[in-house]
Order: structure tokens, then C-alpha cells, then sequence
């Protein structure tokens, strides 16, 4: 612990914790003996962070979020697992961060300049990205990833094992039990693909010609001639030198558990 840290008279810290310098800990948090947190953060009041746990510089913390708890999986028998955090993150109140199991590489990683906001969920060895967004309630189960500049809606639910391609949405209250593309905005219970992200893409400043060359080979992916695989190799193709559709089709190689999220019926797959 710094000397320049500030424990609030009612927080408890262990001594065996590693804390940056100017950590604020604030009224009846509690920091547990493996923890690291990194310059600057800030626990509001009544966080608990617990297991061997570390922190990125610069995340702020809020009201009762318990990050770093033994995870919800029946079949953990208390190894030393982990979770890292990045820096600049936001969570807000109620927030539930697990770690790792056995089962599942021993490790749960979050990226920098994440948000997420109330009672939201990372379920057991997840990996999610940079910049991502999870509103209110959202639940992601054990075992998910999710790429950079994903944004979950509210009260939308991620079946363990699924994968969520970077810049992707998927619409509040959705059931996602398939992978979603990156760049795919997948709504609905249970979530079907339903177009690109687009309000997402221009926010983030992709260009009208990327944005035109993504739709077309959205198109052309998820057309109704032949089967997806040999689609994907006809978009390869045509669209050789284009890295953000390269991009889409490596994550549909790529393969995972689940199959994949596609525009016909929720549990439809090509």
C-alpha cells in the first residue's frame, strides 16, 4: 500500500494487497489479500473485491459491486483462479465480475475503457475487449467472448460458450444463443441476426464506402444460394482486400460451440 493512497476510516484492506498510487477506498469497502488494484482507482463505498483479482489504473468502481467472488459454477473447488480488469473502466452499482475455473483456462479478462452499468454479469472464463458497453442487467454467461466495441442492451442474456464479434449490438432484452458476427446487430427472443450495426459503425468513424462494402458483403453472405461456407469463400474472393470483411470471415472460420446467428429463425443455422 502507497503512502499517498486514501482508505476511508471504515473500509477494510488487507495488508497483503497491492495498491497503487492515489487509490481512493471509500466507507465499508472491502479489499481482499491477493488483490492489485492500480494507480488511481477509486471504490466508491460498499465494494467488495475479493480472489486474486487485479486492476487497471484509473477505473472507477461504484455501490456494492462485488468483483473478483468465488464464480457461480457448482463444479469450482476453490483453485487459484483469476481476474484481470483493465484500466479506465466503469462499473456501476451492483455489478457481478467472476473468475476463471479449471474448466475453463483459470482465467476471466476484461479490456480497457469498459462500462458496465447496473446489476450487469461476466459470467466464469469470459474474455471480453476493449470498449465495450454492457447496459443495465445484462447477463453474460461462463465461458463467452466478446470483441472490441460490443454493446449489449439492457436485460439481454449471452448463453455460455457464445462468441460476440467486435463492434457488434445486441438489442436489449435479447436472448443471444448463437455466435454473432462482428459488425451484426442481433435483436429479439430468442436473437436472430437483423443487419449490421450501423449506427455503431458511424459513431465510431468508419467511412460511407467501408460501411457500403460491409452491407454488400453481408448481403452476399447470408444470400440463399448454396451453403455458408461456400459463400464465405465467394466473399473472400471478392473482397480480398478488404480488412474489415477479412474480418467477419476469419471470426466465421474461426468457428466456436455454438453455431452461428443468422438473419432466419433464432435457431436456425446455414
Amino acid at each position: 500500500m502507497t503512502d499517498n493512497s486514501n482508505i476511508h476510516s471504515t473500509a477494510i484492506v488487507a495488508d497483503d494487497a497491492t495498491l497503487g498510487d492515489g487509490v481512493k477506498v471509500g466507507p465499508y469497502c472491502l479489499v481482499g489479500e491477493n488483490v492489485s488494484l492500480g494507480d488511481g482507482i477509486e471504490l466508491i463505498s460498499h465494494v467488495v473485491v475479493e480472489g486474486r483479482t487485479t486492476i487497471g489504473s484509473g477505473t472507477r468502481i461504484f455501490p456494492f459491486a462485488s468483483i473478483g467472488h468465488r464464480p457461480q459454477d457448482l463444479k469450482y473447488a476453490g483453485e487459484p483462479s483469476t481476474l484481470t480488469i483493465g484500466s479506465d473502466c466503469q462499473i456501476r452499482e451492483g455489478v457481478t465480475l467472476n473468475p476463471g475455473t479449471e474448466g475453463g483456462g483459470m482465467k476471466t479478462t476484461i479490456g480497457d475503457k469498459c462500462t458496465f452499468l447496473a446489476n450487469s454479469h461476466v459470467g466464469h472464463d469470459c474474455d471480453v475487449g476493449n470498449s465495450v458497453i454492457f447496459s443495465n442487467n445484462v447477463m453474460l454467461a461462463g465461458h463467452c467472448q466478446v470483441g472490441d466495441f460490443a454493446i449489449i442492451g439492457g436485460g439481454a442474456a449471452v448463453i455460455q460458450f457464445a462468441r460476440v464479434g467486435a463492434h457488434a449490438f445486441v438489442g436489449g432484452m435479447s436472448g443471444l444463443e448463437q455466435d454473432l458476427i462482428p459488425y451484426g446487430m442481433a435483436l429479439g427472443n430468442r436473437a436472430r441476426l437483423s443487419g449490421l450495426n450501423i449506427i455503431g459503425l458511424q459513431r465510431r468513424g468508419f467511412s460511407r464506402s467501408q460501411i457500403h462494402d460491409l452491407r454488400r458483403a453481408y448481403r452476399a453472405l447470408f444470400a440463399d444460394e448454396g451453403t455458408l461456407m461456400e459463400r464465405v469463400e465467394d466473399v473472400a474472393t471478392e473482397f480480398s482486400d478488404h480488412v474489415i470483411v477479412e474480418e467477419i470471415l476469419a471470426f466465421i472460420k474461426e468457428g466456436g460451440k455454438r453455431s452461428l446467428c443468422t438473419p432466419g429463425d433464432p435457431g436456425s443455422s446455414s
